[in-house]
C-alpha cells in the first residue's frame, strides 16, 4: 500500500473552497493515469478514462477533496483571530489544538482556543458552558502584526501528524483524503494489473462536499454518469459506550457497501451486484447504514435525469476530530472493490 501517498494527501491542507493544494498534488499523481484531467468551474478536478465504442456507459467515482476547517472572518488589533466553520466540529474538540493558518504569503502556526477565562479562575457556572465553533479564536504568536500577516478569507487547518499504530492508520482529514487515495490507487492498480473497461470511467475528486455536497452537485451534472458512486468515509463507533446497533461499521470487517443515510438510498440492484462481485473475489465487506450525514452519492443520484448509485465507504473512529482513525484491511478492501467495480463494466 502507497502509505506515503496517504500520508502526503492528509497532511496537505484544504478546506471547502481553498482546495487547490490538494487538487495540485493528485494532478500529479494522476498523470498517466488518465486520458483526461481538467478543472471545472467549482474547483472540482475531473480525470476521465475513456472507454470503448461511440457511446459507452458513464461510470463516475466521486472522491471528495476538502476536509473540516475554518475560515477567517476577522483579526483584532491585538492579533487574535476569529473564525468562522466550514464543516461540521464538535466544539469539545477543539479545546487547546495546535492549527495551521494558511494565506496567501504563507502559513503560520497557531494555537486554537476559546474565548473566556482558564479553568483556575472559573466559576461552578462558567466550566458547565460549551462555547459554538465561532467562539473559538486563533493565537499564532505575532500580536499586532498579525493583521498584516492574516485577512478576512484565509483558512485555517488542525496541525496534527500522520501516525501508524499497528493495523491502524491515524490523522486529520482522512475524511475523506482517503477516498481521494482510493481514487488514485484502485485506477493505479488496474493500470498496473492490465485490466480493461468497456465504460467511461470518471473519477471526480470534489470541491465543498462538506458544506453540502456543492462539487458534486456540479460535476455529475456536467458529467451525467449512468453509474454513480460515492467514496467516503463512515462512522466506526465499534468503541466503548456505544451499543453495538449504533457502530454503523466494525473495523477491520472490509469495506462499508453503503445502503442508506440521510441523504440518500442505495440502487438496490447495485449494492447486489457490488455484494456478489465481493463474494466472488474474497473481499471483505459489511452493509452499512447511517442514520444522519450525507455523502457525494446523493448529489450524484439526484443530477440532471439522475443516476443509480452507491457507497463504497471505510469505517472511521473518531471522525471529524485530529485523531480520525481507520484500519488499513478496511481500506485495502475497499481499494479491491473500486478496482474489480471498474473491471467488471
Amino acid at each position: 500500500m502507497n502509505i506515503e501517498l496517504l500520508k502526503r494527501l492528509c497532511e496537505t491542507p484544504g478546506v471547502p473552497g481553498r482546495e487547490h493544494r490538494v487538487r495540485d498534488l493528485i494532478i500529479e499523481e494522476a498523470k498517466g493515469l488518465f486520458d483526461e484531467i481538467r478543472t471545472d468551474t467549482l474547483g472540482s478536478l475531473i480525470c476521465t478514462r475513456k472507454g470503448k465504442g461511440e457511446n459507452p456507459k458513464k461510470l463516475m467515482l466521486l472522491c471528495h477533496m476538502d476536509e473540516i476547517g475554518f475560515l477567517v472572518s476577522h483579526v483584532t488589533d491585538k492579533g487574535f483571530i476569529n473564525v468562522d466553520p466550514v464543516g461540521g466540529f464538535d466544539p469539545r474538540n477543539l479545546f487547546s489544538r495546535r492549527v495551521l493558518v494558511c494565506t496567501e504569503t504563507g502559513d503560520y502556526k497557531g494555537v486554537m482556543n476559546a474565548e473566556g477565562k482558564p479553568i483556575h479562575i472559573q466559576s461552578a457556572e462558567e466550566r458547565k458552558k460549551m462555547p459554538e465553533p465561532n467562539e473559538f479564536f486563533v493565537d499564532i504568536g505575532h500580536g499586532e502584526a498579525t493583521k498584516n500577516l492574516v485577512q478576512v478569507g484565509d483558512y485555517v487547518v488542525m496541525n496534527e501528524p500522520f501516525e501508524e499504530m499497528g493495523e491502524k492508520i491515524v490523522s486529520k482529514a482522512l475524511d475523506n483524503r482517503i477516498a481521494c487515495w482510493l481514487g488514485l490507487e484502485a485506477v493505479r492498480k488496474l493500470t498496473e494489473e492490465g485490466h480493461s473497461h468497456d465504460c467511461e470511467v470518471v473519477v471526480a475528486f470534489t470541491a465543498q462536499e462538506e458544506v453540502g455536497l456543492r462539487g458534486a452537485k456540479t460535476a455529475a451534472y456536467g458529467i451525467k454518469p449512468d453509474i454513480g458512486i460515492g467514496v467516503d468515509t463512515t462512522l466506526a463507533c465499534d468503541t466503548p459506550g456505544v451499543p453495538d446497533k449504533d457502530r454503523t461499521t466494525l473495523q477491520g470487517a472490509g469495506f462499508g457497501l453503503h445502503m442508506k443515510d440521510g441523504s440518500f438510498i442505495a440502487d438496490i440492484g447495485l449494492v447486489r451486484e457490488i455484494e456478489a462481485l465481493a463474494k466472488e473475489r474474497g473481499i471483505a465487506y459489511q452493509r452499512t447504514i447511517l442514520a444522519r450525514g450525507g455523502q457525494d452519492g446523493a448529489a450524484v443520484q439526484q443530477a440532471a435525469a439522475g443516476s443509480r448509485a452507491v457507497g463504497i465507504v471505510v469505517g472511521t473512529r473518531y471522525i471529524h476530530t485530529v485523531a480520525e482513525m481507520i484500519d488499513k484491511r478496511d481500506l485495502e478492501a475497499a481499494r479491491e472493490i473500486l478496482t474489480a467495480i471498474i473491471a467488471a463494466h
